[in-house]
């Protein structure tokens, strides 16, 4: 059985397609760092900008073209600083003549309301080629990865739905979860068990003990390529840990 997490750029790349909206850091021309909230689309994990040649920003990029998206993913969660984010450090250049229809169709894609303005002459499509990226996942777990990671890594498919699984489990199956606890997670004395987050590799699992509470991670038997593949998953998961509490 794997207890295999994805890595930085798997995050990374799953974070970035979770969403459209971020942060954009460029330098001014006096070197100083200038933060605006951008939309983005994605092609093969790069971020699409169209931003105007008015904007700070627009300028900022024509004139050095170094610059880094903070992107954070959607959370419930009061703590703001508990949620997932990302940042995504590269250089930012205008696609070339044969790239452009696939920018702009890439851009609208993620932003339809980018129609009315895509095409006016003072907006400019900039695509970002990711250098460096720093993943965090809330306290205590971060990691960096290169941009040829990010490049070839893929979104997770199980993560972006996985909240109607996890009520599911939490709601209808909790003797089953401390089960797989006791039988996988390492911990023998658990009494109930609540599921975090899951993704392609496996479940997080919130133990309650008679010693306290603690966190554990149990993976599937196999990586999982579709979303589909997850409630063979986890009734796998259940039936052996069933026999092995026996």
């Amino acid at each position: 059985m794997q207890s295999v997490r994805p890595s930085a750029a798997e995050q990374a790349r799953t974070i970035a397609a979770s969403t459209n909206a971020a942060t954009l850091a460029t330098l001014t021309a006096d070197g100083d760092p200038w933060a605006s909230f951008v939309a983005y689309g994605l092609l093969d994990g790069r971020p699409v900008l169209c931003v105007s040649n008015l904007a700070e920003h627009g300028r900022n990029l024509a004139g050095d073209p170094r610059a880094s998206l903070s992107i954070v993913a959607a959370s419930d969660d009061a703590d703001p600083l508990s949620s997932s984010r990302i940042t995504l450090s590269g250089i930012a250049s205008e696609p070339s003549s044969t790239e452009r229809d696939a920018v702009r169709a890439a851009y609208l894609s993620a932003v339809p309301a980018g129609r009315f303005f895509a095409d006016f002459s003072d907006f400019t499509f900039w695509l970002l080629k990711v250098h460096r990226v720093r993943w965090v996942g809330g306290y205590g777990r971060m990691d960096s990865a290169a941009g040829a990671e990010y490049d070839v890594a893929a979104p997770d498919p199980v993560t972006p739905g996985a909240d109607g699984a996890i009520a599911h489990l939490n709601a209808d199956h909790a003797d089953a979860l401390a089960a797989i606890a006791r039988a996988f997670g390492g911990y023998l004395d658990t009494d109930t068990a609540v599921c975090t987050a899951i993704d392609r590799y496996g479940m997080d699992i919130r133990v309650n003990t008679p010693r306290g509470i603690a966190y554990t991670r149990v993976g599937f038997r196999e990586r999982l390529d579709a979303p589909g593949q997850l409630r063979a998953a986890t009734a796998e998961l259940a039936r052996e840990a069933a026999a092995a509490n026996r």
